[in-house]
């Protein structure tokens, strides 16, 4: 308690050192508007303070909100003179590995630059609107060798009535959606982003998270009790219960120190996603788009680089996966080449196995077609020599990756290293997997081996009870920044209240560059929704989410892999009937595989084939955690 008293003492002072200074005749108010003109943008003064406030269809979903930045404690953002603007925009595509194939870069932008008064500081603000998100950044040029500190307090102040989802920071990024209206949340409540929000008076949805963070302490979010939510940058965070678990306390408090900056000062774009519909909120490529594309001396091809290879992985740890021995894991190996997926990864116990051991496994699974990723604690990483001689080691051996774990904290240091582990492994042609890890920020775009981040209260969570809802909360809260190393698919106890028709369709919904399968494979294989299982890609084409979706209560994806078409539905804890109109299909008639729940024993599954064609409207009856699943393949 005293420590959030003390913390909002702090952000009580910096607010009010930002408003105390001269007011400086108002600036020219700047107005953005997206390239289709639904969301605009406004940047304006006032009292003297830079200010924000954002519309969608005319509607305000951000209100006037104050932009608040510092460097070495003095406020830059207040008793500042405009000096010029400079517009510009981009229309573009890249490839993108994910729910869709074909990202969109499509945006006006505008580059505003100021002088502080007081510091003589100057700076820019770059703002670009999307037609589905306003982003924005500063830039503070400085001198390579003086170091400074930067920090924020941006507020972004919420419509009245709006409802929230969000988690505190206590599990770090593993907690539990809560779902409350926004005029109930109490000052000093912490929020995991992406923080989503339903707006009032069905105007639609927001999500706010970040993207681009690089060379930066992590963005987390802190309830004003107004309405409003702050940015709280890395150092102020509280140090997570699996942070100080496993590090020191002279860890703890070196990382809650504010870091200091060399030179220029560019801070990850701070994002607000927006949409009438949660189908525009997680089809957004915003995140991605803010980033920079691929180092081509890293990544010859971009994302299509042969060795950043997408897939579904297998894993020995959640569901009674036998013994460690070489002997074991070659039939992981044959296994998950029956299933026809891509990777088989190991736990810590490889690092005890000589090289031959590994070489041999390695071996072997690569005539399946199946490659080996390795578990290792992030805190060995720290250490240059070390880290670079286990990534030479994996390279050598032939291991497709690592799966690194236990971050827990967003701090620079730790941020830092992130980028430091992907540029060297990179190098290695080495993909990664961040477990006990922060949200993602768009940086599978700049490095595509950073193939997923965790960031979510998964499968391992054995007592998480409700999952019903839990699973179909995610889609649209956490996922929204990018995929969540959940580990799909179990069958077993950790199910709890969902079924196993439920459990298959979240393979689907919750796609990945490498989605794991928390399942034994010899489990799947034995399961009637196993040929489902087999064809379902990690990746999509294209994926749109249908209504009635509802946070929380319900997910239905329509996703395309080539010509063929999933529909997955995901249902939480009320019963319901859902019409769906397959209007998604293409023309001509389709051949349907079909997953139903058993209504009599949610460990099971009804199977059967039928037909399909996009004129069709079906009717599915749900039970509380029910699941459906339809595979359409063009005849």
């Amino acid at each position: 308690m005293k420590s959030q008293i003390k913390l909002l003492s702090i952000i009580l002072l910096f607010w009010q050192f930002c408003t105390i200074q001269a007011v400086i005749p108002s600036l020219e108010q700047i107005y953005l508007a997206s390239p289709n003109g639904t969301i605009n943008l406004s940047l304006g003064n006032i009292n003297g303070q830079l200010t924000m406030s954002i519309t969608l269809n005319g509607e305000t979903i951000i209100d006037p909100s104050p932009l608040l930045m510092s460097v070495d404690e003095s406020c830059i953002t207040t008793g500042i003179k405009q000096i010029r603007i400079r517009k510009f925009s981009a229309d573009e595509t890249f490839p993108l590995a994910g729910l869709h194939s074909v990202a969109k870069n499509h945006f006006n932008g505008a580059s505003v630059s100021f002088r502080h008064i007081k510091t003589g500081i100057k700076y820019s603000l770059e703002a670009k609107v999307f037609n589905d998100a306003v982003a924005f950044r500063f830039i503070v040029p400085g001198d390579e060798n003086i170091s400074r500190a930067p920090d924020e307090s941006t507020v972004f102040k919420l419509p009245l009535k709006s409802i929230a989802w969000y988690h505190d920071l206590y599990m770090h990024y593993e907690g539990v959606h809560v779902k409350k209206l926004i005029d109930t949340i109490p000052a000093g409540q912490w929020a995991a982003p992406p923080l989503t929000v339903k707006l009032p008076d069905d105007a639609g949805y927001l999500s706010v998270t970040e993207a681009d963070l690089i060379g930066y302490a992590g963005m987390a979010l802190q309830s004003d009790g107004k309405n409003g939510f702050t940015v709280r940058l890395g150092h102020s965070h509280p140090a997570s219960y699996p942070y100080v678990l496993r590090y020191k306390k002279e860890d703890v408090e070196r990382l809650s120190h504010i870091a200091v900056i060399k030179g220029t000062i560019t801070t990850p774009w701070r994002v607000i996603i927006a949409g009438t519909d949660l189908n525009t909120l997680v089809n957004s490529d915003a995140v991605y788009s803010l980033c920079p594309p691929p180092d081509k001396s890293l990544f010859l091809e971009g994302a299509a680089t042969e060795w950043v290879k997408p897939g579904r992985a297998v894993w020995r740890y959640l569901d009674g996966g036998g013994d460690q021995t070489l002997k074991n894991m070659k039939e992981f190996s044959r296994l998950a080449s029956d299933l026809g997926f891509e990777y088989n990864i190991l736990e810590g116990f490889w690092s005890k196995w000589p090289d031959d051991s590994l070489k041999a496994l390695v071996d072997y699974s690569k005539k399946l077609g199946v490659g080996i990723i390795v578990w290792k604690h992030s805190n060995t990483l720290y250490d240059q020599k070390a880290r670079k001689e286990l990534f030479q080691r994996c390279h050598d051996l032939g291991i497709a990756g690592l799966k690194i774990d236990f971050f827990d904290h967003e701090a620079k240091e730790v941020i830092d290293l992130y980028e430091t582990i992907l540029k060297e492994t990179a190098a290695l042609k080495l993909v990664c997997i961040f477990h006990g890890a922060d949200k993602p920020t768009g940086l599978w775009r700049t490095y595509p081996n950073a193939m997923i981040y965790e960031g979510v209260k998964g499968m391992e969570a054995s007592k998480l009870l409700d999952r019903a809802t839990h699973e179909t909360t995610i889609p649209f809260t956490r996922m929204i920044a990018g995929p969540a190393d959940y580990s799909v698919c179990h069958f077993g106890a950790r199910r709890q209240n969902t079924t196993w028709v439920h459990q298959t369709a979240t393979a689907a919904i919750f796609s990945a560059p490498v989605i794991t399968y928390a399942a034994n494979p010899a489990n799947i294989l034995a399961n009637p929704c196993a040929e489902m299982i087999r064809s379902i890609p990690a990746v999509w084409d294209e994926t749109i989410v249908l209504p009635p979706s509802e946070i929380g209560e319900l997910a239905i994806y329509a996703q395309r892999k080539g010509t063929t078409w999933f529909l997955s539905v995901i249902n939480g804890l009320k019963p319901k009937t859902v019409r769906i109109p397959l209007s998604f299909l293409g023309l001509g008639s389709y051949n349907t595989l079909i997953l139903k729940d058993n209504p009599e024993n949610p460990a099971d599954a009804d199977i059967s084939a039928g037909t399909a064609k996009s004129d069709d409207i079906i009717e599915i009856d749900l039970g509380a955690g029910g699941g459906y699943m339809t595979r359409s393949t063009k005849k």
